[in-house]
């Protein structure tokens, strides 16, 4: 049985930015009442990185609530348009992804975004089931369906081409792919982040040009990340991953700055209602209780609260009492050519690093110690021996050198 359209609504309402057109919603859902069918509710997620992170769970809470109000979820895994990638405000093509990386990065999805959503009332589809068989004329004829001048309307490719920056033509196509989706679906309602706008009003013209009703836009806020400036991403490294270490989940939300503690109670914590006022209140006259507070409460929302627990303490061992963690992940390696092991290669085998040149730049930043001791030469060679390697305040690797 479900609710009433008003009670629903304002459940729906809460947090949202926008929906697209409001009164199409309460006329589904009034629909959705009277017939006892549940609406389609779809959001997609392009698997260019490995992990979802909390700025993903504010749209992800919300399809929760769709769950919870009776409706079936969709979880789109972009497996085909995760080669293009997501233009939505950047100012430079992306690099397109293999086959393989996406399916290493779509290997831990499923996990981590079912931390979220109900199992029972969701349904996992990859797009590249109906995206890949298309051939070139279904193609030229889903293109037909809308102009080049349209699509230079966006913010972001009008501004590239305003300045003369590249637009690669496969980025035009990813709203059409997008848009696609919903068709195949037949989608109800779409959910996504206000720089998604322009992708899901462009699903609801794919639909009509298909003779479907089209979907409602219920466009969430976008969380910014650690750094306090730039939308939440893992290439600015300035995330919380939804499966991270709770340690680390908890140390990188008590590095934000004050300024962003309003943002993120009110888009990443568990707080509602009275609570959340009583803990913006609290912002203002002590943040460091706050940021504590909201780097357990996310803790807890993703690894439980012995975990929450876990992460307080040992933040309060490395950072008050200026200790090293007791559980440090032991990675062996071997001399190279008889030589010490660059520390470049140590940090990115022991995981503190991506890549060799992430690791050099953390040498020139100065976030790399050895045994305690900060390194200064990015052409340090370590040889036979154990050594405990941070990088930052919070992360460890004891590293033996055979």
């Amino acid at each position: 049985m479900f609710l009433p359209v008003a009670e629903q609504m304002a459940r729906i309402r809460e947090g949202t930015v926008e929906i697209v057109p409001e009164g199409a919603l309460e006329r589904k859902l009034g629909r959705s009442r009277e017939t006892g069918s549940p609406l389609l509710v779809k959001q997609g997620f392009d698997p260019t990185r490995p992990d979802l992170h909390i700025g993903h769970a504010v749209s992800l809470h919300k399809l929760r609530v769709f769950q919870e109000l009776g409706h079936r979820v969709v979880f789109v895994m972009g497996t085909y348009t995760a080669r293009i990638g997501d233009p939505s405000g950047r100012d430079e093509t992306r690099p397109m992804l293999s086959e393989e990386e996406i399916e290493e990065n779509l290997r831990t999805y499923e996990e981590q975004v079912f931390r979220i959503l109900d199992p029972e009332t969701t349904e996992i589809r990859r797009n590249g089931d109906w995206l890949a068989p298309l051939r070139l004329d279904d193609v030229l004829r889903l293109t037909s369906q809308y102009t080049v001048a349209r699509m230079l309307e966006r913010d972001d490719f009008a501004a590239r081409y305003r300045e003369e920056r590249p637009i690669a033509l496969s980025e035009l196509l990813y709203p059409m792919m997008q848009g696609y989706d919903s068709v195949v679906l037949e989608a109800d309602v779409e959910l996504g982040g206000t720089d998604q706008k322009f992708n899901l009003l462009l699903a609801r013209t794919l639909q009509e040009r298909a003779d479907q009703e089209p979907q409602v836009c219920v466009l969430m806020p976008i969380l910014r990340g650690t750094d306090g400036e730039r939308k939440m991403s893992k290439s600015f490294d300035n995330y919380v991953g939804l499966a991270m270490d709770p340690a680390e989940m908890f140390g990188r939300a008590m590095s934000i700055p004050d300024t962003l503690l309003e943002e993120w109670l009110t888009l990443a914590s568990s707080a509602r209602g009275a609570a959340l006022g009583e803990r913006l209140r609290q912002a203002v006259a002590d943040p460091l209780a706050t940021k504590r507070w909201l780097a357990s409460d996310i803790v807890a929302r993703y690894h439980g609260e012995h975990a929450a627990d876990a992460a307080r303490e040992t933040f309060d061992r490395i950072h008050r009492r200026g200790e090293v963690p007791d559980e440090i992940p032991l990675v062996r390696l071997e001399r190279e050519d008889g030589e010490g092991v660059w520390i470049a290669h140590i940090l990115r085998d022991a995981d503190l690093a991506s890549s060799s040149s992430e690791a050099v730049r953390l040498v020139e930043q100065g976030a790399v110690r050895v045994d305690g001791d900060p390194v200064t030469d990015r052409d340090l060679r370590l040889g036979a021996g154990e050594y405990v390697i941070q990088r930052g305040k919070r992360r460890f690797a004891r590293v033996r050198i055979a």
